[in-house]
């Protein structure tokens, strides 16, 4: 075999999860005690975690960022294993394809803003403060009937849409937009859904020794499920909550990342448990809420991600003549096949079954494992994070490179929005969501255009 040239290996790195259970047949290595992430005594995890070396690149014809967890490369903890006994296996990309280079990640200092609606309005003028409990204070005027934005004349009934002409009505999730001074991120219904069941939550913090953390989480609701939105919403809402909140009291990334994946579903467990409303038949069945979803985590030159379902996360580098990878394996029937060897990847993502999700957040899931990977690059690029609204029409690490603006580092606002309009132009079938973080992050103040 002919052994091509030498790239610098996008390094995954080693690190068990506290209260993860090994899989069957698979030694966990023990937790060492270590001093809080981002102590100066805890610095050298990145480089020291633990003295493994790198698998040689030319030993495999095929991207391998994600190796077989007993490789001494990295740990997904607690693979979500599909319901027919089959395990989880590490995604590789198409044999042939060199492995990929790695990045630079770092981050700034401040808290998040929730995500808001692009070109939202403020509150009107006038409107009363909640009394206790959230209630509506006394005397509180009661709210004008909506109208329809297209014919003028119809009232609004509870699904969104006119009584009169039959229109969907905007919605102010309908397109999202947030930029931060190093992360970005835009979701859109796309042009075949009625509402945007996507969400997303982005914030920076700061670790125990000054250095910085980004925070991108993406969040894809199950339209078989019943409120989809609602779960996105709440899933992105207390993951990234809980990322924000560990990080700077020194949790590990990947064990803060597992966290708060747990968090995100018993959120949107709870939804569950609500009461029906009243305009619901009661006989009817409905599945529980549900959602996917997507993290990655920037800190102290290592990037973390984690995730449930089918939402993804690329590294695309600024280089395009250095291969782009797939950071995520896909909890689905396709993904399932393929790592089976019963079907071929072509053969798999062919069938009608292809995006059958066996992994998700929701009171119906069968379990709630997250994955969990951490990855060191060694130049500038950046992370990609996003539902399959966008990776449907970029499914392969290569289409996605093509997809990326190549100014994408500098200006992740502008990029994240050309991508949405990547999918847009490429059919819009589904709600499209993602979030562009940068590798090394530019100056303060930077900012994109």
């Amino acid at each position: 075999m002919a052994v091509g040239p030498a790239f610098p290996a996008l390094t995954p790195t080693v690190r068990p999860i506290a209260g993860a259970e090994p899989a069957p047949g698979q030694a966990m290595a023990p937790q060492a005690a270590t001093p809080a992430y981002g102590s100066a005594a805890a610095a050298p995890w990145a480089t020291a975690d633990a003295g493994v070396a790198p698998p040689d690149p030319r030993e495999s014809a095929a991207l391998d960022p994600l190796a077989d967890v007993d490789e001494p490369t990295l740990v997904i903890c607690s693979g979500a294993g599909p319901a027919d006994g089959h395990g989880s296996r590490p995604y590789r990309e198409p044999a042939g394809q060199p492995p990929a280079p790695g990045l630079t990640p770092a981050g700034p200092a401040r808290s998040a803003q929730p995500a808001q609606p692009a070109g939202g309005a403020a509150a009107p003028a006038g409107a009363t403060a909640a009394g206790a409990g959230g209630a509506p204070g006394v005397g509180a005027p009661r709210p004008a009937p909506r109208r329809c934005a297209e014919c003028r004349a119809g009232a609004i009934d509870d699904d969104g849409y006119c009584e009169n002409c039959g229109h969907a009505q905007p919605r102010e999730r309908d397109h999202m937009e947030e930029e931060l001074a190093f992360v970005a991120a835009a979701s859109d219904r796309g042009l075949r859904h009625h509402r945007n069941e996507d969400a997303f939550a982005l914030s920076e913090a700061e670790l125990p020794d000054g250095s910085p953390a980004v925070v991108a989480v993406v969040c894809d609701g199950v339209s078989s499920a019943t409120r989809p939105d609602d779960a996105s919403a709440a899933a992105a809402r207390v993951a990234g909550e809980r990322l924000l909140t560990a990080l700077p009291r020194g949790t590990h990334p990947q064990q803060a990342m597992h966290e708060a994946i747990i968090a995100a579903a018993e959120a949107v467990n709870a939804l569950a448990q609500e009461a029906r409303p009243a305009h619901r038949d009661p006989h009817r069945h409905e599945n529980a809420p549900a959602c996917t979803i997507v993290s990655a985590v920037v800190a102290s030159g290592i990037l973390t991600v984690g995730w449930i379902g089918d939402s993804r996360a690329y590294w695309v580098p600024d280089d395009r003549t250095t291969p782009a990878a797939r950071l995520t394996e896909d909890d689905s029937w396709a993904a399932q096949m393929v790592a089976a060897g019963l079907l071929s990847e072509q053969e798999a993502y062919a069938d009608e079954r292809a995006h059958a999700i066996t992994g998700w957040l929701g009171a119906d899931a069968y379990e709630i494992e997250p994955h969990t990977a951490a990855f060191k690059p060694d130049r500038p690029g950046v992370v990609v994070v996003c539902t399959d609204g966008l990776w449907n029409y970029a499914e392969s690490a290569p289409e996605m490179a093509a997809a990326v603006p190549p100014d994408a580092r500098v200006r992740p606002m502008d990029s994240a929005r050309k991508l949405v309009g990547y999918a847009l132009e490429g059919g819009g079938h589904d709600n499209v969501t993602v979030a562009v973080v940068p590798f090394p992050l530019p100056p303060e103040g930077a900012g994109s255009a």
